[in-house]
């Protein structure tokens, strides 16, 4: 099949589909793995969302589930006292202001909306700390809400592949919105992410065992293996 002569829409869906099977086996991005661990729990993904920001999943997934070892609720992080969320999250990145956005974010929610995390975009966006990316991440995984999550993997492989034409992770989202059927939206970024980590690397993509490699445009790759 010439996947290129395919309208945008049904190329996305071939390209999920030859994922679903390409990427099985590939470890899970850290928010699902979260999710299989302590079920759908919107305050868990959340907190493990804040930890992963700007650090690896081999680094943050560890941490999170030592922090809910100590602290599952809104409560029990507040209860928390600051030096000790520190100490547990040591290893991720910048982790003196996560433990601060930790706390915080669980006290707003306590205060303002009963300890609940909220199953909205607005609300989730009013969280300090919490940004469009998180937003929708939680919506998706802990609430089964469609959203979808663009991080670094899904903008760079969406621009890579032709699906869009973006600059920024916002412009991407509103872009696939358009052209990805809603029943997709959650999946897309678990795909994209594990192909993103082992085969369509930023530098140097592996372009000889894709299994998209009939599908991609290959935009703006000027070296591959």
């Amino acid at each position: 099949m010439n996947c290129l002569r395919l309208d945008r829409t049904k190329l996305a869906v071939e390209i999920i589909e030859r994922l679903r099977k390409a990427a099985d086996g590939m470890v899970e991005p850290a928010a699902t793995q979260i999710v299989k661990k302590f079920g759908k729990n919107p305050y868990l993904v959340l907190m493990s969302c804040i930890l992963s920001l700007r650090t690896k999943d081999a680094v943050s997934l560890p941490a999170s589930i030592q922090l809910f070892a100590a602290a599952k609720t809104p409560k029990e992080m507040v209860r928390l006292p600051a030096g000790k969320i520190e100490k547990i999250i040591y290893s991720v990145g910048f982790y003196r202001q996560k433990a601060r956005s930790l706390r915080e974010i669980s006290k707003d929610l306590i205060e303002r909306f009963g300890g609940k995390v909220p199953n909205n975009e607005q609300d989730l966006l009013s969280l300090k700390g919490v940004g469009q990316k998180t937003a929708n991440l939680v919506l998706g995984e802990g609430f089964g809400i469609p959203a979808i999550c663009v991080d670094t993997h899904v903008h760079k492989i969406s621009n890579r592949l032709g699906l869009v034409k973006t600059k920024t992770p916002d412009e991407t989202e509103q872009a696939l919105k358009k052209i990805l059927p809603r029943e997709y939206w959650i999946e897309f970024n678990g795909l994209l992410v594990k192909w993103g980590q082992n085969i369509c690397v930023a530098i140097s993509p592996f372009c000889s065992k894709c299994a998209l490699y009939g599908c991609c445009r290959r935009v703006g790759v000027t070296k591959n293996r």
